[in-house]
């Protein structure tokens, strides 16, 4: 028995579930094969497998320094209260050191205790008991890491955003009247001091995008759910410039320098892009004669602004604390404007231009078209990195600028019978997704299952509208309840989900992963369709362009299949579990591309028979 799968029995000892995971002992010697060799590995690791814990202890057995990188917030707090401490414990009797870790979020996690003066000073607050800013400014005293996620008080998203900094807003520590008390700089600190780091994806591709400035150096980084990890890393790369942005920095400086001309010139500056934009919403834009004359307008207005605060800051001295820091803070902010605005400028031929938002709020964006050049020279050349997901797209090295002689890829499985626990329905004679008649008969089909399963249902939809519309109409006609993803927070949604077993859930893409619910109350899954990009996504449209004729099966069908994965991966999450995954869309079994999607997803039994559907649910829910 080797090293890794000792210490993962060990490791594992006091879990509730003490059998033994074959998959997860094959990870763990595969990761700790990677890292002793300083190779790249990719490991699809199906649900059940225990995957964390595979490549936490290699992890921490080895001595290296390492960084996990996780996309749900989720994963992180499981890590941080339970898996991190629990191994880190058990390990430290078998190792001849205790391993230590750390968790570090981005800046705009933590309570600024400057600005949390400043707004003070600002409002000149009676801080009463029952004030919110008063209950806050106790426990920043009281708390030991600031971090606003672990606050239990009344926190408005107002107040928050008024108490918080951004990397781009924080002058530096070095720079604030209250920089010795940092609550960020004490996490970045314990960071440092630490073996092993736990952040989200976010934070590492700023990480890797600011050259490796913003996290310690390490050996070793475990990107988690790493089916995300192109989009995360494009819209990390990606910068936006927008009218709003414009009128926020025309405040912002305002704030500090009292001149009409350049406030007036701003909000022109954002009048002139509104209008260039506005013709493009949800497309790809090209340079023109209007769009470029915004641009210039922009960073001619932005330029003076800056010229403005720089006289403002060495013309007079400045005693008042709060008010040089938000003289500080819109010289930031000014700079970068200018900096995001010269992006646009000099874009080249591998970056995507396109305006997203909204008729009212249209935002210039610019993308890189391919991450993999970005990826190899900031990532796959300084660390070794360990990849993992329940779901692996086919050509995710591909995608990833990775070199297939300098990653090792594997499938360790899933604990779970399939076959046995779960049943696959597709109803063949359904309309499919463009037929008038569709919606008619999706919602006749939807009430014929959650009848059979007596509710229990997660109904997952591709777009809003659909969800709704079905909602409503399914809502009238079952004796269950309804929750729709509208109706309350995520966390509370679940949680009313969760203890209601009859209840059914309604929901769109973000329900398709991250959603755990073992046991009876969730026995039915429900995809409308499947869940294809949308073809008029204006980067997608620009990777399909890039690929030619391979963009069907190089683009779409690998985020069809990754996402068809996902949301079906929401039914069975133990051995006792069993349920039913509906696709209500016929091209699953009449295209010839249906076979890839459906070797993607858990091995069901299949069918199409809405006989065979009620058969299973009348062997019972457990």
């Amino acid at each position: 028995m080797g090293k890794p799968t000792y210490l993962l029995e060990i490791a594992t000892a006091n879990l509730t579930d003490t059998e033994r995971r074959l998959g997860q002992e094959s990870m763990a010697e595969s990761v700790a094969d990677a890292i002793d060799n300083e190779r790249h590995l990719i490991v699809q690791a199906g649900t059940g497998t225990g995957k964390t814990l595979g490549y936490l202890v290699p992890l921490l057995a080895s001595g290296k320094r390492g960084v996990i990188a996780t996309v749900t917030k989720a994963l992180q707090d499981q890590l941080a209260s339970k898996d991190l401490p629990n191994a880190c414990a058990a390990l430290a009797l078998h190792l001849d050191r205790e391993p230590t870790w750390a968790v570090l979020k981005g800046r705009s996690n933590y309570l600024c205790l400057q600005r949390l003066d400043e707004v003070t000073t600002e409002d000149q607050l009676d801080l009463s008991d029952g004030d919110p800013l008063s209950a806050l400014r106790q426990w920043s005293i009281e708390s030991s890491s600031g971090d606003l996620d672990s606050y239990r008080g009344e926190l408005s998203g107002t107040l928050r955003a008024r108490v918080t900094v951004t990397a781009d807003e924080c002058p530096g520590s070095s720079r604030c009247p209250r920089g010795d008390e940092c609550f960020t700089e004490r996490a970045r600190q314990r960071a440092e001091d630490a073996e092993v780091v736990v952040v989200n994806t976010h934070l590492y591709g700023l990480h890797l995008m600011t050259d490796g400035q913003l996290l310690p150096q390490h050996d070793v980084v475990v990107l988690d759910e790493a089916h995300q990890l192109e989009d995360v890393i494009s819209n990390v790369a990606s910068v936006s410039l927008s009218p709003r942005r414009l009128q926020l920095l025309a405040a912002t400086v305002g704030a500090v320098v009292a001149d009409e001309r350049l406030k007036a010139a701003l909000h022109r500056a954002a009048e002139d892009l509104a209008k260039a934009l506005y013709p493009h919403l949800d497309k790809r834009i090209e340079p023109n004669p209007e769009l470029s004359e915004a641009l210039t307008g922009a960073r001619s207005a932005s330029a003076t602004a800056l010229d403005v605060l720089g006289r403002a800051q060495e013309g007079r001295q400045i005693s008042d604390d709060g008010l040089r820091q938000k003289l500080i803070r819109a010289t930031v902010e000014t700079t970068r404007v200018i900096d995001h605005t010269d992006r646009f400028i000099h874009a080249t031929k591998g970056e995507v231009v396109f305006v997203e938002g909204t008729k009212d709020r249209p935002v210039l964006t610019i993308s890189p078209l391919d991450i993999g050049g970005l990826l190899r020279a900031t990532l796959w050349n300084r660390s070794t990195a360990i990849l993992t997901s329940a779901t692996i797209p086919r050509n995710l090295v591909a995608r990833l600028g990775l070199e297939e002689e300098d990653v090792s890829v594997i499938d360790v499985g899933s604990p779970f019978n399939y076959d046995e626990q779960g049943l696959l329905y597709c109803p063949s004679t359904i309309a499919d997704p463009r037929s008038d008649s569709r919606d008619e008969e999706v919602a006749r089909e939807i009430h014929r299952l959650i009848q059979l399963a007596g509710g229990r249902t997660m109904a997952l939809f591709t777009t809003v509208r659909a969800m709704r519309q079905h909602a409503a109409t399914i809502s009238s006609l079952v004796p269950y309840r309804v929750l729709v993803q509208d109706d309350m927070p995520r966390a509370a949604l679940i949680e009313q989900f969760t203890v209601d077993e009859t209840a059914c859930l309604f929901a769109t893409a973000g329900f398709f992963q991250g959603v755990d619910i073992p046991g009876p109350t969730l026995s039915l899954v429900i995809i409308d369709k499947i869940p294809f990009p949308r073809p008029d996504d204006p980067l997608l449209a620009a990777r399909r362009l890039a690929v030619g004729n391979r963009a069907f099966s190089e683009i779409d069908l690998p985020r069809a299949a990754t996402m068809l994965a996902q949301a079906s991966g929401r039914l069975i999450r133990s051995n006792r579990d069993r349920g039913v995954v509906a696709i209500l869309d016929p091209r699953l079994a009449a295209k010839p591309y249906g076979r890839e999607l459906v070797a993607a997803l858990p091995a069901f039994r299949r069918t199409t028979s809405i006989g065979e559907v009620g058969e299973f649910f009348a062997q019972g829910f457990r």
